[in-house]
């Protein structure tokens, strides 16, 4: 079975949640025997990279702009997919799945995969906001399957669209433990005395609330690590890291993988997520397989994962954060404890599983074949 993929900037060692998804979806199911084509975006990937664990890499031109660069990938991925004569064309988010239709009319066979209302994000703008709505109508409405990645999302497009998305969530591989120390070494970091923090520097993933948390919570003997960047530079991410210079106990290491980003999960004393908007947290789910101790802020798309209610915060709340970031650094979390989470997350969220749900799903479809066509109102079977 031949799948080309849009709607992601690439992969390996490119930030983001969409990115890690698709790096270790598609990994799992070139190992199943899928022919798998990955269209990424030139300025993100390393070039010279056109082979990755049996997938094949397509780097294609696009701006580096955030309003435009996935319209202007996406487009041209469409064409380039229908060159290929491709059994599955898979879309990922909401913003590519503005030309579902023009996939469908080219005769192409289309999963989409939401990972969330991306319009709810603060970094838009009002009229960015409306088109993003209409991208996600035009490809929950025309794509013979749709894929959700929680629970609450699904419930969304079926009040929204009257589709019923199969619900497969992102996944984790369950890691080895760091027993180097390199990147503390770099940063002056002592095991079990800083708190993590891991994702884009963006407003909704709430790095500012976590600072000024920190800032006004005066923890003793206990540095506050972010790991990651913005995707664009702006205000909000230059006057981030400006504050940040100037507090010695704020460190933020830049966007990290591979070993760096293993040592930082392997020996923080806590994990906290301050979020605003997620689809499902992969960066949650990966520090609770470390078996972190982890708390995070009570949105719907957080509460999707195994974590006791007493672990949740109010979002934007920061005394709330300060008395959990008290609370939980004090209360003693163990070895038993770890284990038990660790089981779990693999029981639900591991990449063979997710792998093998998918590949039915593109089974599912091409069996349809024929009986699937497009009409003015959308999809009938």
């Amino acid at each position: 079975m031949k799948v080309v993929v849009t709607g992601t900037r690439g992969f390996p060692d490119v930030q983001g949640g969409v990115e890690k998804h698709c790096e270790k979806l598609y990994t799992h199911l070139a190992e199943r025997g899928c022919e798998i084509i990955v269209f990424t975006r030139k300025p993100y990937v390393s070039p010279g990279i056109n082979k990755y664990k049996g997938i094949t890499l397509i780097p294609v031109n696009c701006p580096r702009n955030k309003f435009l660069e996935a319209f202007v990938h996406t487009l041209k991925c469409i064409f380039k997919a229908w060159r290929l004569k491709c059994d599955i064309l898979h879309i990922h988010a909401i913003g590519p799945s503005f030309f579902t239709p023009l996939a469908r009319i080219l005769g192409m066979t289309v999963v989409v995969t939401t990972h969330g209302p991306d319009y709810k994000r603060e970094k838009w703008s009002l009229p960015a906001k409306v088109f993003l709505e209409f991208c996600e109508k035009m490809g929950m409405t025309f794509a013979n399957e749709i894929i959700a990645i929680s629970n609450n999302i699904a419930e969304d497009i079926k009040k929204k669209y009257i589709r019923n998305p199969v619900i497969i969530p992102n996944g984790v591989e369950i890691p080895m433990l760091a027993n180097t120390e390199h990147i503390l070494e770099k940063y002056e970091l002592q095991k079990m005395k800083y708190i993590l923090e891991v994702g884009r520097i963006v407003p909704e993933k709430g790095c500012h609330d976590l600072i000024e948390a920190f800032v006004k919570g005066k923890f003793k003997d206990v540095k506050l690590v972010i790991a990651g960047d913005a995707d664009h530079h702006d205000k909000y991410s230059n006057e981030l890291k400006t504050k940040a210079s100037q507090l010695s106990n704020v460190v933020l290491t830049g966007f990290l993988t591979e070993q760096p980003l293993q040592e930082l999960y392997s020996h923080a004393a806590l994990f906290v997520l301050p979020s605003y908007y997620e689809g499902l947290p992969i960066a949650l789910l990966e520090a609770m397989s470390y078996g972190l101790s982890c708390i995070a802020s009570g949105i719907p798309a957080n509460r999707n994962v195994p974590l006791d209610e007493k672990r949740f915060f109010k979002e934007g709340d920061i005394k709330s954060i300060v008395s959990h970031i008290e609370d939980f650094l004090s209360k003693e979390w163990d070895e038993k404890d770890r284990e038990e989470q660790v089981r779990m997350i693999y029981a639900l969220y591991n990449w063979e599983k997710i792998a093998d749900e998918t590949l039915e799903v593109y089974k599912s479809i091409v069996s349809r074949g024929m009986d699937t066509k497009i009409s003015e109102k959308g999809i009938t079977r």
